[in-house]
């Protein structure tokens, strides 16, 4: 499992950040060549969007929509304090950053960029003694200090899992949405993510339930014109996306795990309970 190391600063003026959503500038450009995948896409001032590996936090713009804002914001805000990027302030509507401590240092372990050129990262605060482009392997030690595992382990964002996260960090991260939901931590009090919940319009899922944000997102491309829910799972079917069961080791669909009745929405299984994978699959299945 080894990943590079790649140092820098992050950024969030003039961007719009929020619970898993941060851009980040390397010291050393070159490094970006060293992960598989496409070509990082870098903006003029030097900035790349970063994937923020296992994790889904809840929407606060999102084609104009926005998920409950109390929960939302707060994992906004704790990652950019984790960052160190303190004294945000931010232009009407919350749409983008006008004023902070920007430019915070830290560093990234990655292996891979994802189909939109983002690095797939892990996200750590700070200094480290580690050599800029080292070959490093994460381990759970190491994975507990991340951005990503510290934000599942207080209930602020979603696990999302992605066939290229290996099963031996998969674990920890499962175990750290465990404890947060049975403990009643950030967000978890107000999912309705498998207990499922009512859709008449939007308002329900924007303003009354937390709902697992991939969910959110594909409702909202769904209605967010207006309309019923009801032709929802047929939606989904078209879109084709594939994922793993992982307790029953079951390759299938994201409309096999969406149950609609009437106008109320479940997802069958807990979000740690899939794996989403490459929609080119969908081609070949």
């Amino acid at each position: 499992m080894s990943f590079v190391l790649i140092k820098g600063t992050f950024h969030v003026l003039g961007y719009s950040p929020d619970g898993d959503s941060i851009r980040f500038k390397a010291n050393d450009s070159s490094l970006w060549k060293k992960l598989s995948g496409p070509a990082v896409q870098c903006n003029a001032r030097g900035h790349v969007q970063l994937r923020i590996e296992a994790i889904d936090a809840l929407e606060t713009h999102y084609q104009g929509f926005f998920q409950p804002e109390k929960p939302a914001r707060a994992a906004a805000r704790y990652l950019l304090s984790h960052l160190g990027i303190n004294e945000v302030v931010w232009y009407e509507a919350h749409s983008n950053v006008i004023k902070a401590q920007d430019g915070t240092a830290g560093y990234i372990l990655s292996r891979s960029t994802e189909s939109n050129r983002r690095p797939v990262a892990f996200v750590f605060a700070g200094e480290t003694e580690e050599k800029d482009g080292a070959e490093i392997n994460l381990d759970e030690s190491i994975l507990k200090e991340s951005l990503n595992y510290r934000l599942l382990a207080r209930g602020m964002a979603y696990p999302m899992y992605y066939n290229g996260l290996f099963s031996d960090l998969r674990r920890p991260l499962t175990e750290a949405v465990t404890n947060a939901r049975q403990q009643g931590k950030g967000l978890w009090p107000h999912d309705r993510t498998t207990r499922g919940f009512p859709v008449s319009d939007l308002n329900a899922i924007t303003k009354e339930v937390a709902i697992l944000p991939k969910l959110f997102r594909r409702i909202v491309d769904y209605m967010g014109e207006g309309g019923q829910i009801g032709g929802f799972k047929e939606h989904l079917q078209k879109g084709c996306e594939p994922l793993v069961r992982i307790e029953q080791v079951h390759f299938t669909r994201l409309d096999a795990v969406v149950d609609v009745r009437g106008e109320k929405v479940r997802l069958a299984e807990p979000p740690e309970n899939l794996i989403f994978m490459d929609k080119v699959l969908c081609k070949k299945s």
